[in-house]
């Protein structure tokens, strides 16, 4: 059963950021495009809980942070930052 993937505005935004300054752009479109399959295909059993239906999912270059919601078999991607840089901080984008 395919789950739909859903970006929010700010993680769009923040994935655009993310590719804009990456010195390898190309890994990061590869991992945004198989972070899509993967959370399309099983996303309450990849990523790590981190309360209630949200959870972080780890695929370098990119971390993601979603949601699954299962009444209407959708996935949301909240944030989305580079691995490598650490969680931002609630309002950092």
């Amino acid at each position: 059963m395919t789950w739909t993937v859903i970006w929010m505005p700010p993680a769009e935004q923040q994935l655009a950021a993310a590719w804009l300054a990456s010195p390898n752009r190309n890994a990061v479109t590869k991992a945004a495009e198989e972070i899509d399959v993967v959370l399309e295909t099983y996303p309450a059993s990849v990523g790590e809980p981190l309360f209630d239906t949200v959870y972080e999912y780890e695929l370098p270059p990119l971390t993601v942070e979603y949601e699954v919601d299962g009444a209407n078999h959708a996935v949301y991607v909240l944030r989305v930052w580079n691995t490598a840089e650490g969680r931002p901080n609630v309002t950092g984008n």
